[in-house]
């Protein structure tokens, strides 16, 4: 398994996502409403707007910048909200459980007690992922699904 790190990303610097998203397809994996190429006005406006809003760069063993997500205020301060995932494809294929650990504990961190996420039905490894990792589907709605774990303190 590749050894993984975060980085909060508290002074909201863009510019790794937008080297990390090379192309349209990209871009509509990490959030098909945006507009390519990457604008970082518009995340910033747009996309990642609140205060409490957080966003992470997942890191390499070398501190290279791999991948992204944010974790969104949900209903209420206790819950977040997992978006924006990406990670780069020659990253991608065993390093699912791993970002989801560690997005986790991230949540834990910001004083979250449950954590929830919409993932496309047929992106199949995804939602087995989530269901390994632990969570519960909520609801399926317009091609996604919606669901939440609970998490340990």
């Amino acid at each position: 398994m590749t050894s993984l790190s975060l980085r909060h990303n508290q002074e909201r610097d863009l510019a790794p996502l937008a080297g990390l998203l090379k192309d349209e397809d990209d871009m509509a994996l990490v959030n098909p409403h945006a507009r390519f190429p990457f604008d970082e006005g518009e995340w910033k406006m747009r996309w990642l707007q609140e205060m409490d809003d957080e966003s992470f760069y997942l890191l390499d063993g070398a501190g290279r910048e791999v991948g992204f997500f944010a974790l969104r205020v949900g209903v209420g301060p206790e819950v977040r909200h997992l978006t924006y995932v990406f990670v780069e494809e020659e990253m991608r294929g065993g390093t699912g459980e791993e970002l989801a650990r560690l997005a986790e504990d991230a949540a834990r961190d910001l004083g979250a007690l449950s954590i929830t996420l919409k993932v496309e039905l047929d992106n199949e490894a995804a939602l087995r992922l989530y269901q390994k990792s632990g969570y519960e589907e909520l609801s399926r709605r317009g091609g996604m699904a919606t669901m939440r774990r609970d998490l340990d303190r």
